[in-house]
């Protein structure tokens, strides 16, 4: 396949993940420290298979499948939380360079080929309440969220030794795939009506797919994905956490826990750091990817929040394709920690970068568990 035009499901990884639910959901809610948790998180960027098989890569470094991680057995379960329906994606251009579709919501998208895999909206269809009370049903409850089969699926993912994990959309996320960033920040303050409106809908059919699910099955986490924040800060303060998003996610996260869910778990890129007490207020006990770039160290989170915040990733990305001794002194920095307390399943912050060398990261993989044995039999 060419790397011009190249999937985002292509860019998958083979992980033997054998740290089985009990032990993965004791070691992030820090009851127990057993044996820490390493793994690759996000995989390659478009074009480093193709660097790396220039290097000698065999085969199995190409899919990561030959590099020791310790990871756990995660499993979804095949229920719908978010946007369902539309018409299917309808290519308007393309070329070499570029793939311009019409996407389910009506969004105009780009994808620019060589770059990325994902596209990005050129517009949205939500200026105004109008707007949404049109696609508002895409939104509501009904029995086409449940794929077929779903519970037999989640009792299997049990019986293997998987923990159940559920999805909701994201409280920031979601109203700006339908608005857009500057319109949904704006309308914090000009429609904040409309916000609520989107929220309470989304969480209403989430409380009822949810319940469905957490009466049926053990639901050990629920995930949010937000993407809300970038190297300055996040999009939205504490405020309009407090306001919008806490509700929402306080009205899922309160009914599953009460039914036995141990981790809230939220992605987003970017410093969190002046919001994160916000959302921990509303729930969220994990977040990853921990990004060094943008100011997120691990080391003086987990000194601030201690046994309230759980990590995935919060290892520099960029390092790896400097020195080695930079990549050591990265490592001796954040791993005794994490190891001692426990509660952090380390790895790169996002996906591998390209102008990584794969001699850097072999050393990064062999390093990184040399200091994670050590500090185990320290």
């Amino acid at each position: 396949m060419a790397t011009r035009d190249i999937s985002h499901a292509s860019l998958a990884i083979k992980q033997n993940c054998t740290v089985r639910r009990e032990e993965y959901l004791d070691y992030m809610t820090f009851q127990a420290n057993a044996r820490p948790l390493f793994t690759e998180i996000f995989g390659p960027l478009i074009g480093l298979k193709e660097e790396w098989a220039e290097q000698g890569a065999l085969p199995e470094e190409l899919d990561l499948s030959a590099f020791e991680y310790r990871c756990p057995m995660r499993a979804g379960v095949p229920v719908h939380t978010g946007w369902v329906g539309g018409d299917p994606e309808q290519v308007l251009e393309e070329t070499d360079d570029y793939r311009i579709t019409r996407d389910a919501r009506g969004r105009t998208m780009k994808l620019c080929k060589g770059f990325a895999t994902l596209p990005l909206p050129l517009d949205h269809p939500v200026k105004n309440m109008d707007d949404w009370l049109k696609l508002k049903p895409r939104y509501e409850f009904s029995e086409d969220r449940f794929s077929k089969d779903w519970e037999q699926t989640a009792r299997a993912h049990q019986q293997a030794g998987r923990s159940l994990t559920v999805g909701i959309p994201g409280g920031f996320d979601e109203p700006r795939q339908l608005m857009g960033e500057e319109e949904l920040c704006v309308s914090f303050y000009t429609q904040p009506e409309l916000i609520h409106d989107i929220l309470q809908t989304i969480g209403d059919t989430a409380m009822k797919a949810l319940d469905r699910v957490s009466s049926v099955v053990q639901v050990d986490e629920l995930s949010v994905h937000e993407d809300l924040a970038g190297k300055s800060g996040p999009l939205v303060g504490p405020s309009q956490i407090e306001e919008f998003i806490k509700p929402y996610y306080r009205r899922v996260w309160d009914m599953l826990q009460n039914r036995g869910a141990r981790l809230f778990s939220q992605d987003s890129d970017g410093n969190m750091n002046p919001v994160i007490d916000a959302f921990v207020d509303a729930g969220i006990n994990v977040m990853y990817p921990m990004e060094p770039a943008s100011g997120m160290d691990i080391v003086k989170v987990r000194e601030a929040y201690g046994a309230r915040l759980a990590f995935w990733g919060g290892i520099d990305k960029h390092v790896i394709r400097r020195t080695k001794e930079e990549i050591e002194a990265e490592l001796e920095y954040k791993i005794p920690l994490m190891v001692r307390t426990g509660g952090c399943i380390l790895g790169l912050d996002h996906r591998i970068p390209n102008g990584t060398p794969l001699e850097n990261y072999r050393f990064y993989i062999r390093k990184a568990w040399e200091i994670l044995n050590r500090e185990v039999g320290s």
